[in-house]
């Protein structure tokens, strides 16, 4: 197993060797922010933020506990209606104006709702491929988990659950070819071998905590015998007591493989 351990810094750079048929122009930045909040920036400068759960994220760094820390935004996408992954992503549209991509479903229950304008809360699923920001294209993939919505009624103060339609995942192309699979929450699913031979990610964003997704050992397997990118991050361990999988125990698990382990610390970046 290549493994590469991390100095605990802000910054850390990687070179990305693409194959023949993949030419590589500029670098990918991807930034941990806690759980399965990341801040992709692509080599033409756009920024993709994912699952934005930062303000009250206990893993989320102080520098990023504001949502301007963020800088400019150029797309946000959410992969399902739990709190802790689209918590701040209203709040963030609305900053920056911008439409907030996610499954049909859940962005229909919002619109019902009125948590945004509808013109704001575009719909698309799974195998539905959309191009959020020029030169970015994201296609929705199956994930195996659940999805509802908790909405607070202004005038009653009460909370009620609402549908969150299919949850999902994301593969995230950007504009000189470099493929990132941002999983969501998901348990292992055969068909992560079709999402590996018509996608082929380069990155695969994996979560690891257990109880509401995939365990360590659960994610070795898929990585190890079903998608084999070149570099994974481990993700979705720790924010929440029962997420407990951690970095080590994928690590382990995963035995020799060629996929590169990069394991950041919330706050950390590398580059592709």
């Amino acid at each position: 197993m290549r493994f590469i351990s991390m100095m605990k810094v802000w910054m850390i750079s990687l070179l990305f060797v693409a194959g023949a048929a993949q030419a590589q122009s500029g670098q990918t930045e991807v930034l941990w922010l806690g759980q399965a909040a990341f801040r992709i920036t692509s080599p033409g400068g756009k920024v993709i933020v994912v699952d934005p759960w930062l303000r009250t994220n206990p893993k989320t760094p102080a520098a990023f506990k504001e949502l301007t820390a963020l800088g400019k935004v150029d797309a946000i996408l959410v992969t399902h209606g739990h709190f802790d992954h689209i918590a701040d992503a209203p709040d963030l549209a609305r900053m920056h104006n911008l439409p907030m991509w996610a499954p049909g479903g859940l962005n229909q229950s919002l619109t019902t709702l009125g948590v945004m304008p509808g013109d704001k809360l575009p719909r698309f699923n799974k195998g539905g491929t959309i191009q959020p920001a020029a030169g970015i294209k994201v296609t929705a993939t199956h994930a195996e988990h659940s999805s509802e919505y908790v909405h607070r009624d202004e005038a009653t103060g009460k909370s009620a659950t609402h549908v969150g339609g299919e949850p999902v995942g994301y593969i995230i192309e950007m504009e000189n070819g470099f493929r990132i699979y941002h999983m969501g929450d998901t348990d292992v699913f055969g068909d992560m071998k079709l999402i590996a031979e018509r996608y082929r990610p380069d990155l695969v964003l994996i979560p690891i905590g257990g109880n509401f997704t995939m365990d360590p050992q659960g994610a070795a397997f898929a990585i190890r015998d079903m998608l084999k990118p070149k570099f994974v991050i481990p993700m979705h361990y720790g924010a929440n007591p029962l997420g407990k999988g951690t970095p080590e125990e994928f690590i382990g698990a995963l035995g020799t493989t060629s996929t590169r382990v990069l394991n950041l610390s919330p706050g950390e970046a590398v580059k592709f």
